[in-house]
């Protein structure tokens, strides 16, 4: 199949997270899919959406969707993580995914989880400095990881370094945190044509799997074992071949 048409399949990834997430799995993929990670407005090389725009799930992967079109992709399988999995499944909603995997997605909450107590990136900011020179210390290192990864010992220092301070640095994350604070998905009339995964991390310690009321209709619900909210290095193996078999029905167009 390595040298035949291989269909296309977008990655996207968390809050405060960026493409980098994904080089774990990119060259798994590469043999049956086509990856495409992309940076969510406000992330990573990505600049923010208008001022006027609020970063909704749904305002996100509008944005998204046009990146799309300028790139000559209209529809696509599409897979996220955490944020990047809620506006996944916002482009599904939309028709403009084949398939939708999502990886611990957020906003299956019940109600809003409102805005956090401590503004966490604005004290990072401010002491960006000394973070940066406690990514130096491995044990530090990965205690910061541990709260998104099982196994933050597998991620390499320099990935690890690339990772936190993409976090600290986002200029899209109060935004786009607020306003994924502020709304829950909707799972009603959702879709039944577009195969949807929710694919949930053993060992996440951030987001709790979702009642089965809140899944879309007939979404496939899987455990990922030993594996964190963001897995791709905890075990890109796994990871790689959910989002292969998420993505499995063939597509036109």
């Amino acid at each position: 199949m390595s040298g035949g048409f291989r269909e296309p399949l977008l990655l996207l990834h968390g809050l405060g997270g960026s493409k980098l997430i994904w080089e774990p799995v990119l060259g798994l993929l590469e043999t049956e899919r086509q990856p495409l990670a992309l940076d969510l407005p406000g992330f990573g090389a990505t600049p923010p959406l208008a001022a006027q725009v609020e970063p909704t799930a749904a305002n996100l992967a509008a944005a998204v969707h046009e990146r799309c079109l300028e790139l000559g992709i209209e529809r696509t399988h599409v897979a996220g993580n955490s944020l990047g999995g809620w506006v996944a499944l916002e482009m599904g909603r939309a028709g403009w995914a084949a398939s939708v995997t999502a990886i611990s997605p957020a906003g299956l909450w019940r109600a809003p989880i409102g805005p956090r107590r401590l503004d966490t990136q604005g004290w990072a900011r401010r002491l960006r400095p000394l973070i940066s020179l406690a990514l130096r210390s491995q044990p530090l290192r990965e205690r910061m990881l541990a709260t998104f990864a099982a196994r933050p010992e597998q991620i390499p220092a320099a990935k690890a370094r690339a990772l936190i301070l993409s976090w600290v640095d986002a200029n899209g994350y109060e935004d786009a945190n607020r306003e994924m604070r502020s709304h829950v998905f909707d799972p009603s009339g959702y879709p039944e044509d577009i195969p949807v995964t929710l694919a949930w991390g053993e060992r996440d310690r951030l987001v709790a799997p979702p009642r089965p009321e809140r899944r879309p209709a007939g979404a496939r619900f899987l455990v990922l074992p030993g594996v964190g909210h963001t897995p791709t290095w905890d075990d890109p193996e796994l990871v790689a071949r959910t989002l292969l078999e998420g993505s499995a029905v063939s597509f036109a167009g």
